[in-house]
């Protein structure tokens, strides 16, 4: 009986294209977690399409991205492929491109918010007592660095791993990364519609970029996991501990609507020089 169902799902699997593969991939995935999110939902007192506080974005994360490693799972197991063919491997050379990722995502951070600052964009937060930075480094830069790793590491198994390669079933690599890039800035609208509205161009682009870093990495995730973790990271904790201030000395359109670098067009510059370096490496 077991056998039969298997093969029937493997036959109808086999015999759909890669879009339809993605469609019910998210359906499968949002079945299984509306049963978990409209309780925390209700218990953290939140309605669909209103802003999201942190303390009230964090859970539902959560049960989004915890069952998601299990959905991948059952969709490799159905499609007769693992995480290593969607470039997710455990050994050394994932943990080093992480690494080189990790630190490229932070440096092209450090030089436009750097080139912000020379150009008097912005302004870094002045105190009159120092730092304890042992302190922020415990409160915020530990928490937010777990929490990016968390977050990248899921979503690049999902869109430049898995959806990237069901895709490429029935597009050349250049049109499944434009979809794929489509599917990953527009769910972004599941938590804030208003902030993320003026981020879908820049977040398509992200992983476009991303997408890139995957190719550079010869198929592996480590890089991509690691640029998109850094970026996160380095985002989070300005944002946390507050140390940037905008002078409205340019449109906000330049340096980010609402103070958000992926709608902006230092975001943009940010993304397309990290994709130049990527380029430079990929010959």
């Amino acid at each position: 009986m077991f056998d039969k169902g298997y093969g029937q799902l493997q036959a109808a699997i086999a015999s759909s294209t890669g879009l339809l593969k993605a469609i019910a991939f998210f359906l499968v995935w949002a079945g299984l977690w509306l049963p978990l999110a409209i309780p925390v939902a209700i218990v953290l007192k939140w309605r669909p399409l209103s802003p999201l506080k942190v303390e009230q974005k964090l859970p539902l994360l959560a049960s989004l991205y915890l069952i998601a490693p299990l959905i991948v799972w059952g969709a490799s197991w159905a499609e007769g492929s693992s995480f290593s063919d969607y470039g997710l491997e455990w050994k050394l050379s994932t943990l080093v491109s992480l690494s080189l990722g990790l630190g490229l995502g932070v440096l092209s951070l450090a030089v436009i918010f750097g080139l912000q600052s020379m150009l008097g964009w912005i302004e870094w937060q002045k105190e009159e007592k120092p730092r304890d930075w042992l302190s922020i480094s415990k409160s915020i830069l530990l928490p937010t660095l777990l929490i990016g790793l968390l977050v990248s590491g899921i979503e690049e198994l999902i869109f430049r791993g898995f959806l990237l390669n069901v895709l490429q079933q029935d597009y050349s690599v250049l049109v499944a990364a434009a979809i794929s890039s489509v599917i990953f800035a527009l769910l972004h609208l599941v938590w804030e519609q208003q902030e993320t509205l003026p981020q879908i161009p820049g977040l398509w682009l992200m992983g476009m970029v991303l997408v890139l870093a995957r190719i550079v990495d010869g198929g592996s995730l480590g890089l991509a996991w690691g640029l998109h973790a850094g970026w996160i990271w380095g985002i989070a904790s300005l944002d946390t501990a507050r140390l940037i201030n905008y002078t409205s000395v340019v449109p906000a359109w330049m340096t980010g609507i609402g103070e958000k670098p992926l709608a902006g067009g230092a975001g943009i510059v940010c993304l397309l020089g990290t994709a130049a370096v990527l380029w430079s490496f990929s010959g």
